[in-house]
């Protein structure tokens, strides 16, 4: 299988590097020519623009920024749908709004082009260490046939559903993980202003009934004050509107991934859209004028 990818970022050039290190035929495109380069050096092909990718490639992988950044890298002008032969596959790994992936799915059917979803969660951190979780939706048989290259990319797979069944649980995977940070901060800020040492405290969290995934790998950055976890406040702000979104959509109120959601638009409007995430919990440090650093936390995620 000879596979394009579009889009090295935080997240892309650690899922194409697998690929690559695994001995599929990867051909990779990004805006940023670093990324490109960094990739090429590492066995990849370079591409000029996303329509290029797609033509050396039998399925073609995107993995974007936002909605509107993978309609147009789709369908727009030197797009994949441009370059991609029919009887080619089309996977998007960006976090996606569902109803714009079914749409841009049925344009790509309308060329003989079968699209999967398959966003991924678990953090950077897992993704360079060729364990992130893939989260897959579609036609199954499609899957099937696209399986090795997940299993090159990540540790879990699972198979979801239909198309856009995948985008939902991957932006429900993120809700949770935001609502976490921020109580997460609010925790740590406790035990700090009541007096308990923030690296006992931080272990015993871990250990209790209160722990979660968040509080094992991003507390541990916000305790170093490197707050670097490879992933922005625009992406937050992103899926929280999907979530948003969903929400009313399917009648279900989300009362904490409102205030959630406000908490991120005031740490956005603060430290801007391109400050790492867990940032947001920087606003109540700021707030009671108390930091939450530790001796002993690293100021990166080793992969894992």
């Amino acid at each position: 299988m000879r596979i394009g990818f579009v889009g090295l970022g935080s997240l892309g050039r650690h899922l194409a590097t697998s690929l690559v290190q695994t001995g599929f035929p990867v051909t990779v495109y990004d805006v940023n020519d670093d990324a490109v380069s960094e990739l090429v050096a590492a066995g990849a092909s370079r591409a000029t623009s996303a329509a290029e990718a797609a033509r050396a490639a039998d399925t073609v992988i995107t993995c974007l920024p936002s909605v509107e950044v993978v309609t147009r890298v789709v369908e727009g002008p030197g797009g994949i749908l441009e370059g991609l032969a029919g009887g080619g596959t089309w996977v998007d790994m960006s976090t996606n709004d569902l109803h714009e992936l079914q749409r841009l799915a049925a344009v790509a059917a309308g060329k003989g082009i079968a699209t999967l979803e398959a966003p991924v969660t678990g953090g950077v951190h897992r993704a360079a260490a060729g364990m992130i979780t893939v989260l897959v939706g579609g036609d199954e048989a499609v899957f099937q046939a696209h399986l090795p290259a997940f299993e090159a990319m990540g540790g879990r797979i699972f198979y979801i559903g239909a198309l856009g069944q995948a985008s939902v649980i991957k932006v429900i995977t993120n809700m949770l993980a935001f609502i976490h940070l921020v109580a997460d901060g609010e925790a740590l800020m406790l035990a700090k202003r009541g007096g308990v040492d923030l690296g006992l405290a931080w272990e015993v969290i871990k250990a209790s009934s209160g722990n979660s995934f968040v509080h094992e790998t991003e507390g541990q950055l916000i305790l170093n004050g490197s707050y670097n976890i490879n992933f922005t406040m625009d992406l937050a702000r992103k899926d929280l509107h999907l979530a948003h979104m969903m929400g009313r959509e399917f009648g279900v109120p989300l009362e904490l991934a409102s205030v959630t959601e406000q908490v991120f638009a005031r740490a956005r409007a603060t430290y801007g859209g391109s400050a790492q995430s867990p940032l947001v919990v920087k606003l109540l440090e700021d707030a009671v004028g108390t930091d939450l650093r530790a001796p002993g936390f690293p100021a990166e995620l080793a992969p894992e």
